[in-house]
C-alpha cells in the first residue's frame, strides 16, 4: 500500500513534452533555476521527482574534459600565458556591446 501523498500539484505538457514544475513542488524540493531533477518510475507506475545534488558527475562531460585539458596545458606550458592585447579586448567588447542576455529570463512560447 502506498503512503498517502502529503502534497499534490499538476502541470501541463507543451507540444514539445516540456512542463513547468509547479511552485509548491519547487519550494518543497528547494529548486532554483538550472537545478536538475530526477524522475524515478516505480513498478506500480508511480513517479518520484527528486532534486539532483550538485556533483561532478552531473556536469557536462565535454566541458569537464575541455577544462581538464586547459588545466593540464597551463601546468605544462605556463610560459604560453600572456595578457590579452588591448586591440583584441577592444574588438571583443565591440562585438558584444549591444548584446543583452538574461539567463534567468523565461523562454518565449516559440522556444518551448
Amino acid at each position: 500500500m502506498k503512503p498517502p501523498a502529503t502534497l499534490q500539484a499538476e502541470s501541463t505538457l507543451t507540444d514539445r513534452y516540456q512542463t513547468t514544475v509547479p511552485d509548491p513542488i519547487r519550494r518543497v524540493l528547494k529548486l532554483r533555476r538550472r537545478d536538475r531533477i530526477r524522475y524515478l518510475v516505480r513498478a506500480d507506475g508511480s513517479v518520484v521527482v527528486e532534486r539532483v545534488a550538485d556533483s561532478p558527475q552531473s556536469s557536462d562531460p565535454v566541458v569537464g574534459a575541455f577544462l581538464s585539458f586547459l588545466a593540464r596545458d597551463l601546468e605544462r606550458h605556463p610560459e604560453q600565458v600572456r595578457a590579452l592585447e588591448g586591440s583584441l579586448r577592444a574588438r571583443i567588447e565591440a562585438l558584444v556591446a549591444n548584446v543583452d542576455v538574461d539567463l534567468d529570463e523565461p523562454l518565449s512560447p516559440d522556444d518551448e
